[in-house]
């Protein structure tokens, strides 16, 4: 197997896309082209015919400006790639665009290009397939063995979400992740060094990973590290790969020139002729074909013998067999609301408090429901009782414990869901959902369905003042594309909204809770709290024919899920006859016009908090039942 060939063959590719585009990032392609080599044909466990295979390594593309690179890989290694998909480089609707997108491409893992977040979700991964080995391994039976191998670059090593991630994944010792580090020392500004200066190999070491460094462009360098890597049981691993950005290029290798812009046309043709490559476009040897075609091959009787191991096991084994497809399919038990607690009308219980007696129940129900908090459980009330905590001890509980990381903790939360075998929930103060934005971003266009539990989600929070007093956050989440936010009234809102949560596969779920007591209402005189799964509902409204004023309570959920409903039941919960409208929400009023209309008003708040009691708070601000009252006569009069 001519390794050199396979890399120019990559490089070639590389250049040929981003100039076709004229567009993207030549650069890091060039540069990693002999590391990918090397883990594509000698390390990496997948098969094109399959890309869903529960047990195939993960490959992770963190550094997703460079997705040319992993464009011509997938293309090369077979999957549903045709090389005119990679002539049509960042085109409409093409399957090759800018960064690499999930669920777009055949073999892309996870959407990549804010820098770190595949760090992070690379992180995840790994913690599920070691949660997933310790659920289902046995000696007769090993159907969980599998590595997630990573491409960052220095970019991403400088972003913040790295180092939470990175010190996580040691604090655990994943073992079977390993990130290759492309070391080049240039960024869109020029050399790193004006900004950058940091001992990696120190600051690896001190997370507890095990640290190389080799010259990257060396193929039995790459080979005898990935495979030293792989040999580390109790620690993750960095392999600090010494490149050059452009590599190949006459005038352009080793500067910023070749970063983010195209080489141009001629010094394409430099380029090939010193690498000693086809000067023809898009132009791929057939002994690199045959080489991948082998390796395809072999990657096939791979998982043909792993399915062979399932069959063993589902015949030996067939309940736990049957728990294995639960988690992959992600069926939520028939009849779920019944398998929940009902809270007593009268009584008063914070939705916090209610959330985490609803997750006792939940958990119990759904063996592959898993979550955790930045160092807030006992407040956010998401600790699962009994359930036992993933540590580098053991990864056989269902808690995590993320430290004080949201940033981190977003990113991970959505590896763990891409890699499939688990539901998993995210907890903070709902202020740090803006740490935690990033990752929401991302799994919002991955369409991932990550719960966000979000709690002390107002003003209410009192005495801790306006640092931790959410005002803009709710709205800010609910104009994010794809994310359905809701926020229970009472704690039976707060079943039906975990409920709504499990049950949308498309997106995340931002659940907000309240630190503050609220009554539980009487469902048998109020309407049932499972209405809320429509986005809004009459909750109450009085005998007339004719409404005079509607009011709108503050747990309205949004357009998310209410715009999916009919037009006669939109028209039933907001006549368009009544025009007279009042919202009271307790936060930002930006957004609630749109159901307010231009007759309406709305209380709510515009400002920062302030550092008070509660109930102080409440009166300062205006959030009195006698307030509405009078705003609702005036609006009347």
């Amino acid at each position: 197997m001519d390794l050199k060939l396979i890399s120019n063959t990559i490089r070639g590719l590389s250049m040929d896309g981003v100039q076709a585009a004229n567009s993207g990032h030549p650069g890091m392609p060039m540069g990693m082209a002999d590391v990918a080599a090397v883990l594509w044909t000698q390390f990496l466990k997948h098969n094109p015919k399959n890309p869903q295979w529960p047990d195939r390594d993960r490959f992770i593309l963190s550094a997703g400006h460079g997705s040319m690179l992993l464009y011509s890989l997938l293309h090369l290694a077979g999957y549903n790639l045709p090389l005119e998909e990679l002539k049509r480089f960042r085109q409409w609707n093409s399957k090759t665009p800018g960064h690499p997108e999930y669920g777009h491409t055949d073999g892309v893992e996870t959407t990549t290009g804010p820098l770190g977040q595949g760090c992070g979700n690379a992180v995840g991964m790994a913690i599920a397939e070691q949660m997933l080995a310790k659920r289902f391994n046995s000696p007769a039976h090993r159907l969980v063995n599998h590595y997630t191998y990573v491409i960052a670059s220095e970019g991403e090593f400088m972003e913040g979400v790295s180092h939470e991630v990175f010190s996580l994944a040691g604090n655990l010792g994943l073992g079977k992740l390993i990130v290759f580090y492309d070391q080049n020392f240039i960024s869109i500004e020029g050399d790193t060094h004006i900004t950058y200066t940091d001992d990696v190999k120190k600051r690896m070491q001190a997370y507890g990973w095990h640290v190389q460094e080799i010259n990257g462009h060396n193929h039995a360098e790459i080979a005898a590290a990935t495979q030293a890597a792989k040999e580390q049981t109790r620690r993750p691993s960095v392999i600090i790969c010494n490149t050059q950005i452009g590599f190949g290029s006459p005038n352009k290798a080793g500067s910023h020139d070749c970063h983010g812009a195209p080489l141009g046309e001629e010094e394409v043709k430099l380029a090939k002729a010193n690498l000693g490559i086809s000067p023809e476009k898009f132009f791929v040897p057939e002994e690199v074909r045959a080489a991948f075609a082998e390796v395809a091959q072999k990657n096939g009787a791979i998982e043909a013998e792993w399915i062979k191991t399932f069959a063993d096991f589902e015949a030996a084994r067939p309940k736990k067999a049957g728990e294995w497809k639960a988690c992959f399919s992600g069926e939520l038990p028939a009849s779920l609301g019944k398998k929940i607690a009902d809270f007593e009308p009268g009584t008063s219980i914070a939705t916090r408090a209610a959330s985490g007696k609803i997750l006792q129940d939940l958990a119990k129900a759904i063996p592959y429901l898993v979550g955790g908090s930045a160092d807030l459980a006992p407040s956010n009330n998401t600790y699962l009782k009994d359930m036992g905590d993933i540590s580098k001890k053991s990864f056989a509980g269902r808690n995590f414990h993320y430290g004080v990381r949201e940033l981190g903790m977003g990113a991970v939360i959505n590896g763990v869901q891409i890699h499939g075998g688990f539901r998993i929930y995210g907890a903070t103060f709902m202020v740090f959902a803006d740490y935690v934005r990033p990752a929401t971003r991302l799994a919002a266009i991955m369409n991932l369905p990550v719960i966000y539990v979000y709690t002390h989600d107002s003003f209410y929070v009192g005495e801790d003042g306006p640092t931790h007093q959410p005002i803009e956050t709710l709205m800010s989440l609910r104009i994010t594309p794809n994310v359905t936010v809701i926020r229970p009234s009472d704690a039976s809102e707060t079943k039906s909204a975990w409920i709504a949560a499990l049950e949308n596969k498309s997106g995340p779920t931002a659940l907000l809770l309240t630190r503050q007591n609220l009554p539980v209402f009487d469902r048998k005189v109020l309407m049932p709290s499972c209405n809320l799964r429509k986005g809004a509902y009459t909750i109450w409204e009085s005998a007339k024919e004719e409404h005079d004023i509607i009011i709108m309570a503050a747990h309205h959920p949004g357009a998310e899920l209410f715009e999916k409903q009919s037009a006669d039941y939109k028209t039933s919960v907001f006549p368009p006859e009544c025009t007279c409208r009042l919202s009271v929400e307790a936060g930002s009023t930006h957004g609630w016009e749109k159901y307010t209309g231009t007759q309406g008003r709305m209380i709510g708040i515009d400002h920062f908090g302030a550092s008070a009691p509660a109930g102080t708070l409440a009166k300062e601000f205006g959030f009195t039942a006698d307030r509405i009252y009078q705003t609702a006569k005036e609006m009347l009069a």
